[in-house]
């Protein structure tokens, strides 16, 4: 890992955890917290919004006008809106989106809830997200904030992974498995 990298997720989380103590102290975390889940949405679902983020030619002063329009035309906390303005201040808002992710991530660690990621073969329907979710609450005794992605690779089956612990179901994963006795055999 590179300096730079080193630096930049360290960077990340201390900006992340400033937001949240901030956010905590004027009572709006869970405002903020939906400020920043739309705002990351926002990122991986515009390709020009995530240029505008990375292009390093743009002045602060044009960023600064883009996300103070954003804030008007989205109603953002103006806690939020001023830390945007302050991370582009701080020449540091090329880190946004690994700020919020990692800021999110402390919400729900506050919260006491567990991160799980599941990965299916099939498209799941929104009843069986929460099927699945319930399921989870109820086995880790602890509410589960979950990821889901629909996985075309694994041919068949789910992925579930709940902190440490995995369980892969997948036929990938048989398949694998059978693949690798054979070539210890």
């Amino acid at each position: 890992m590179s300096k730079n990298k080193g630096f930049s997720d360290t960077s990340a989380n201390r900006y992340s955890l400033a937001l949240y103590e901030l956010a905590s102290e004027a009572g709006l975390t869970t405002k903020v917290e939906e400020n920043s889940n739309s705002f990351l949405e926002l990122i991986s679902n515009s390709k020009d919004f995530r240029n505008l983020i990375k292009d390093p030619t743009l002045s602060q002063e044009i960023l600064k006008n883009v996300m103070n329009k954003m804030s008007e035309n989205f109603n953002l906390e103006t806690l939020f809106k001023n830390f945007l303005n302050f991370l582009i201040l701080k020449r540091r808002f090329f880190y946004i989106q690994q700020i919020l992710i990692s800021f999110n991530e402390i919400c729900s660690e506050k919260k006491g809830e567990l991160k799980a990621e599941i990965k299916s073969a099939k498209d799941l329907s929104q009843q069986e997200i929460n099927k699945i979710t319930e399921e989870l609450s109820n086995t880790f005794k602890s509410k589960i904030k979950l990821n889901y992605n629909h996985d075309k690779s694994l041919i068949g089956g789910l992925v579930v992974q709940v902190g440490s612990t995995m369980i892969d179901t997948s036929i990938k994963n048989k398949l694998q498995q059978i693949e690798n006795r054979m070539i210890e055999a």
